[in-house]
């Protein structure tokens, strides 16, 4: 290269750059305004495309995804739990985020999370969910954790159980990934939306993962599937209470006084389950344990 040419193209880049990051700052400012607004309001935000940034950003595309996945976080975490909260404009953020560096895997792993949890928690769009996956596995077809979480999108959301175990099965052709990937295509294959292979899933998730928050949120997923597997034997304890006495248990105590139960159950956080007039169990009022939404 000249010395015409390179210190043409230095310019260039000091007049890009700073233009650049004026546009970031501009967009940022942007959703901190829409944030502060009434989650009633309609999200309106015009995005710069990914593609477009990426050229604009001088080899600095990674940095500006970077920014671009903490506002994603921002925003999410800015009304997660939030009563009628609106996500517009988290599937945006977390494309232009992904085409920057179509290689940071934590946005389409956390960002498939965000779209498909039921609101409030998320925005509810499991659709979303799988397109973003799928464009994280077409960048990084070696990370054989994006098949897992595909697997698990189709299984638990979608309840498409043939896809789940092809998107397992795919996925355990990848010499890294682990033995337990083709175990699961199998098994949902076989069993299909059984209590045991959601469970194995969860643990498989929580058990491959050492991020706190995440580790907590799988969890009491798995809490809840435990809470759930309870009360589905103790409705069947019921039924057989009622068969001997001719009326349904109004207590657990009385399960245990008729020889049902070895002692008083209780769920993953200590408190014993409830029977109802109609014989079935449920979880005390007060405990904090939530059954898997799905």
């Amino acid at each position: 290269m000249s010395r015409r040419s390179h210190d043409r193209t230095l310019r260039v880049a000091f007049i890009a750059i700073p233009v650049l990051f004026v546009a970031i700052a501009s967009l940022q400012m942007r959703i901190d305004a829409q944030t502060a607004e009434s989650g009633t309001q309609q999200d309106e935000l015009i995005f710069t495309s990914g593609a477009m940034l990426k050229k604009m950003s001088l080899g600095y595309d990674s940095l500006l995804a970077d920014v671009y996945w903490t506002r994603t976080i921002q925003y999410y975490g800015s009304r997660i739990g939030t009563h009628h909260a609106k996500f517009d404009l988290l599937y945006p953020l977390l494309d232009v985020t992904t085409t920057l560096d179509p290689n940071l895997v934590a946005a389409y792993r956390f960002g498939a999370i965000f779209l498909s949890e039921p609101a409030p928690i998320g925005a509810g769009r499991t659709d979303l969910a799988v397109q973003l996956v799928k464009k994280g596995i077409a960048a990084n077809p070696g990370d054989w954790a994006l098949y897992s979480d595909l697997g698990f999108l189709y299984y638990w959301r979608l309840k498409d159980y043939p896809d789940a175990a092809a998107a397992y099965f795919e996925g355990s052709k990848n010499p890294a990934a682990p033995t337990w990937m083709r175990l699961m295509a199998a098994r949902v294959a076989e069993k299909g939306g059984s209590i045991d292979t959601s469970r194995m899933i969860w643990q498989q998730m929580y058990d491959s993962t050492t991020n706190p928050k995440i580790r907590k949120w799988l969890r009491t997923q798995l809490d809840g599937l435990t809470a759930l597997d309870d009360e589905i034997h103790l409705n069947e304890l019921a039924e057989e209470y009622r068969k001997r006495v001719g009326r349904y248990p109004i207590s657990t105590r009385e399960m245990r006084e008729a020889g049902l139960l070895p002692g008083i159950p209780v769920d993953p956080a200590g408190y014993p389950y409830v029977i109802g007039y109609d014989g079935k169990a449920h979880l005390a009022p007060e405990s904090p344990v939530q059954e898997p939404k799905q």
